[in-house]
């Protein structure tokens, strides 16, 4: 009787969702390379079936046999013995095309960025979650920061730029948890000083700045006359809006020196062909330009199933891992992409609607990390499709082939069933 009522309250519309994704995500890798492979499970294909096969069997040993307690428990742990392998790879790990990310033994190799994913998330949930925690002091900032930071410094370390910029995804959820919508802004203002600083004269981003921190310091001085201590607060609305307006100066100068001197050659062309300031369809850009290719070429519902031209004579590189999304444009067209992203807006949404639904703070922090980390790998893997994004080299969660990615984000999601499951229980 106890079984059947914990299978009601699992959120089985989660657990489906997975399942159409993953059950996608294998019929575009076979339609990536089924004119190259035979199917047998030392193919791509074939392998992807053994990882799916196994990530049933984690999401199922987590629903069924671990209490969600534990995951609080083993969250600080967990995340030092991350941040260790993460860590060590810098000075072992394979270097796999210019990225040094990989961990091998034997015939096995694991990325930690993908555990980190997921032990960020906990110790982020964990810190957050304590009685009387608020993002309100210099010392809850500063463990905050850490602890996001730490994970994203070695992963950075590693050359894996796009597994890095998913953690810009837990601002998301800092902002939830009280930080000021400010912040938010000012990140997005910093991303246009920084391209603007690329593309155009210098005074038209130190225009931008101005124009931003007018709006910023006219914004919180009408709000300021509402307070009995008006001078003081005019004075720390003035003393911040300096302060801002330094950091962004400091971002232009920057802007320049980070993009010449710390991003590589390949790095730089993917931006300068992404912002139109070179253009190279045979180098750099070439894979952009045959995704784009591919995509367009669907049209409105696709060449069908396994009869694109672009991916059966492989004009793609990357296809069944980081450009899987342009199968699925090619193939499928673009009703075939609209039920994609459809998916996992639903996937993300639900997993919001049930962490607010959460009584517990950790189980909804961890929640909105787990959402926030799947809407950050939609955004840039469909970007740089696309051409929206540069090419950084990121899986399409569920989609994209490969075992540790496919294994890190199903026991990310069934962690979260797990705790959602244990607050209706």
């Amino acid at each position: 009787m106890e079984g059947a009522v914990i299978q009601r309250k699992i959120d089985w519309s989660l657990v489906i969702t997975w399942l159409l994704l993953i059950v996608l995500g294998w019929m575009n890798i076979y339609a990536s390379v089924h004119f190259a492979t035979s199917p047998d499970l030392v193919t791509r294909p074939g392998k992807q079936l053994v990882w799916i096969a196994t990530a049933m069997v984690l999401a199922a040993i987590i629903l069924f046999m671990f209490k969600p307690r534990l995951w609080e428990v083993v969250s600080l742990p967990g995340y030092i013995l991350v941040v260790i392998l993460l860590v060590a790879v810098i000075f072992l790990g394979s270097d796999i095309k210019g990225s040094r990310s990989w961990l091998t033994f034997g015939p096995i190799s694991f990325q930690p960025a993908e555990l980190s994913k997921i032990t960020t998330s906990l110790a982020l949930a964990s810190l957050l979650g304590k009685n009387g925690f608020k993002l309100d002091n210099f010392k809850s900032w500063f463990l905050t920061i850490l602890t996001i930071a730490v994970p994203a410094a070695a992963i950075l370390l590693e050359k894996e730029t796009g597994s890095m910029l998913v953690y810009s995804g837990f601002f998301f959820v800092l902002y939830r948890e009280g930080m000021s919508g400010w912040v938010l802004g000012f990140i997005f203002l910093s991303i246009l000083l920084f391209i603007f600083t690329l593309i155009g004269p210098v005074w038209v981003p130190f225009a931008i700045l101005t124009v931003a921190m007018a709006v910023f310091f006219l914004t919180k001085y009408r709000h300021s006359r509402r307070s009995y201590r008006r001078k003081h607060k005019i004075k720390q609305i003035a003393n911040a809006t300096v302060l801002a307006f330094l950091t962004g100066a400091v971002i232009i100068f920057m802007s320049d020196f980070a993009f010449n001197r710390i991003l590589k050659d390949h790095q730089r062309g993917r931006i300068e062909v992404l912002l139109g300031l070179k253009e190279d369809p045979s180098g750099v850009g070439y894979n952009v330009n045959q995704s784009m290719i591919a995509i367009g070429s669907g049209g409105f519902s696709g060449k069908g199933y396994l009869q694109g031209t672009q991916t059966t004579y492989g004009f793609v590189p990357e296809q069944s891992t980081d450009f899987i999304f342009c199968t699925v444009g090619e193939e499928w067209g673009f009703l075939g992409c609209l039920v994609v992203i459809a998916l996992y807006a639903f996937l993300i949404v639900r997993i919001v609607l049930d962490a607010e639904s959460c009584r517990e703070k950790f189980n909804r922090t961890y929640g909105y990390c787990v959402a926030a980390c799947f809407f950050m790998h939609l955004i840039i893997n469909v970007g740089m499709t696309v051409g929206l994004m540069p090419v950084i080299g990121i899986p399409l969660p569920f989609m994209s082939y490969g075992g540790s990615s496919l294994w890190g984000f199903t026991v990310m999601l069934f962690i979260f069933i797990a705790l959602h499951r244990h607050e209706n229980y």
